[in-house]
């Protein structure tokens, strides 16, 4: 593929653009298989992985489902390209899957069940984080040119920061939401008993330490029954 640098900046900047529009990490992740598969020439297929807790890895968004079960296979077997990419290397490209033994189970079943034949991942991150990695594929033999590796690792770089910033936003908006319930919660045991804020919250606290229920969900539960979960005592 011929194009010159001019046109991949204004496709950079044009990506940059509907991924920071995107109002959530889901739709983050979502656009970014779509902005892989239309940018870079050799993609047919792509997935975003994304690690969470205790190094628990999740795949939110796949172009269709070659990408689907690539990343569902390497769930299964524990080996692939993108969990190589999020734990040793930075970028993975595999020109023949067909022809390789780099993964001796998930190469072999992928070929099998998509006729999937190339494989390029990067992983996500930013200076601090780790997020995930994203993998692009195609049913052609080195489907990924050099610039398509550059393009992608281009787009790794502003998808990296996006989903972080969406995640982050998601946190904040959940924490917010968390605090709205828990003071309406407060609110209804302070006019119904008379109580001050103070008393409120140890009393939602104590129902959610004896029921071993989230604070949230107790607040959830009060404004909803108007009746809080029974205590054991």
């Amino acid at each position: 593929m011929v194009s010159n640098h001019s046109d991949i900046g204004e496709r950079m900047a044009a990506a940059a653009r509907e991924l920071q529009d995107q109002h959530d990490a889901q739709a983050t992740v979502k656009s970014a298989v779509e902005l892989l598969v239309r940018n870079v020439a050799g993609c047919t297929s792509a997935s975003i992985s994304l690690v969470y807790a205790k190094r628990r890895v999740e795949t939110p968004a796949a172009s269709d489902e070659l990408a689907a079960t690539g990343d569902r296979l390497q769930e299964e077997l524990g080996e692939g390209p993108a969990l190589d990419t999020l734990w040793d290397e930075e970028t993975v490209y595999v020109p023949d899957l067909a022809s390789t033994d780099q993964w001796p189970h998930w190469g072999p079943r992928l070929v099998e069940a998509t006729g999937a034949r190339s494989v390029l991942t990067f992983r996500l991150f930013t200076l601090s984080n780790v997020i995930g990695a994203l993998s692009m594929y195609s049913t052609d033999v080195d489907a990924f040119d050099a610039e398509d590796k550059a393009e992608g690792s281009a787009l790794a770089a502003h998808i990296a920061i996006a989903v972080l910033a969406a995640q982050q936003l998601d946190q904040f908006e959940t924490a917010l939401d968390s605090r709205t319930t828990i003071s309406q919660a407060c609110g209804l045991l302070m006019e119904r008993y008379g109580m001050d804020s103070a008393a409120a919250f140890a009393v939602l606290t104590r129902v959610s330490s004896t029921q071993n229920i989230k604070l949230r969900e107790v607040a959830a539960e009060l404004i909803r029954t108007r009746r809080l979960p029974t205590t054991n005592g």
